[in-house]
């Protein structure tokens, strides 16, 4: 038994070497079958087709409509139309009184002026019918007028006329003022006028000489966009 013990001993340590060699086999695989993916053979479903026959269903129900903003054209066009609308569309509506006064001024030298000029027109030519016999229209002539030359009367005729062609040019002038007036403050509506404005002075040097410059910050109007709610 002494001489096979040798043998014994080295079967014995092959046999375990082989079990545990087997089992760190059986281990391996069973570790690659856990981290290998799973397939499934099982064929997917398509999905079923949507058919949509109603569009108006995607549409949201709860948009709000744009917001309109400020136009400067049409301020000028309803100021060209009727004197203040222009004031009115850029909600300054403390200068409406204004503007009808301010065209109140030549309206009332046009009727004033024009009242007279019809008054010596018509005085001359009753004095000029006088001079060649016909004294038929004197009784037309205005009392403020009575006792006053031929030349007298003509010369305020033409004073009168004269006065009132430039009261059309007034009216004119002052038609156009609050257009160009509801023009340029509807245009400003497009800009920030709020206690945001900046003005900084900064100092400016250079290698030749030093200054200070004035800057001027204005921002344009924020454009306000519709919130879904």
């Amino acid at each position: 038994m002494k001489k096979y013990r040798h043998f014994i001993w080295l079967f014995l340590g092959c046999s375990l070497c082989s079990l545990l060699h087997a089992q760190d086999d059986k281990q391996s695989l069973m570790n690659a079958k856990l981290l290998s993916p799973r397939t499934d053979t099982t064929p997917a479903r398509k999905p079923a087709p949507v058919t949509i026959t109603d569009t108006s269903a995607l549409k949201k129900k709860d948009s709000l409509p744009p917001v309109a903003l400020h136009d400067p054209r049409k301020a000028t066009r309803r100021s060209a139309i009727i004197p203040g609308w222009g004031q009115a569309y850029n909600k300054q509506y403390w200068k409406i009184p204004i503007v009808y006064g301010i065209i109140a001024i030549p309206v009332g030298l046009f009727i004033y002026n024009n009242n007279w000029y019809n008054k010596t027109k018509t005085a001359y030519d009753a004095l000029y019918r006088a001079s060649q016999g016909d004294s038929s229209g004197m009784a037309q002539i205005a009392p403020e007028l009575r006792g006053l030359s031929a030349a007298s009367v003509q010369s305020y005729r033409n004073a009168f006329r004269r006065d009132r062609d430039y009261s059309i040019l007034w009216f004119l002038a002052a038609w156009g003022l609050q257009v160009a007036d509801a023009t340029v403050f509807g245009h400003l509506k497009q800009f920030d006028v709020s206690d945001d404005l900046s003005l900084n002075v900064k100092p400016i040097l250079n290698t030749q000489s030093a200054g200070v410059g004035l800057t001027l910050s204005i921002k344009p109007a924020v454009k306000k966009q519709p919130i879904a709610r």
